[in-house]
């Protein structure tokens, strides 16, 4: 199932071109209204999810990037040798590109650059960016994935 590999890299690419952009338009903290409920709004993130471990003192930048790797390896393998579903690898694939385009601000800036800001009246959700996005949604298809009923295999079809 390799052959879905390119939308790792099509993750990848849009994340850090949108990321590009946008620290080339905003400065920190700054935020530009886009409709209501959604602003654009430049925030570092040197936590992982939902900024976990953000005010740690620095060694989780390493931390994240060593248990990134590791989890990105383990995807690939599962891609390669373990996806039985389009779904399955599609899900996969969406989680690794997310994965690497995270690791990648990680290991250039020290920090995970999040830029996309969710609110309901006073209430934000935490800033994030398009690989949290590709992360999530790979996340929620792999749980769709998980209740579709198991394909048969030959020797169950032969038997019916």
């Amino acid at each position: 199932m390799l052959k879905y590999l390119w939308l790792s890299g099509l993750v990848i690419v849009l994340d850090q071109i949108s990321k590009w952009v946008m620290v080339s338009w905003l400065s920190l903290y700054e935020t530009v209204a886009v409709i209501p409920y959604f602003n654009l709004t430049m925030a570092h993130n040197t936590g992982a999810a939902f900024s976990f471990l953000a005010g740690a003192g620095g060694w989780q930048r390493w931390f994240f990037v060593c248990l990134t790797a590791v989890i990105s390896i383990g995807l690939f393998i599962w891609l390669r040798k373990l996806a039985k579903t389009k779904l399955e690898a599609v899900s996969i694939s969406l989680i690794l590109g997310g994965a690497i385009g995270n690791v990648i601000d990680r290991l250039y800036f020290g920090y995970v650059i999040d830029f996309l800001d969710v609110y309901y009246g006073t209430y934000h959700w935490p800033a994030f960016n398009i690989a949290d996005s590709a992360i999530c949604i790979g996340a929620a298809l792999l749980i769709i994935d998980s209740f579709k009923a198991e394909p048969k295999s030959d020797k169950e079809q032969e038997s019916a």
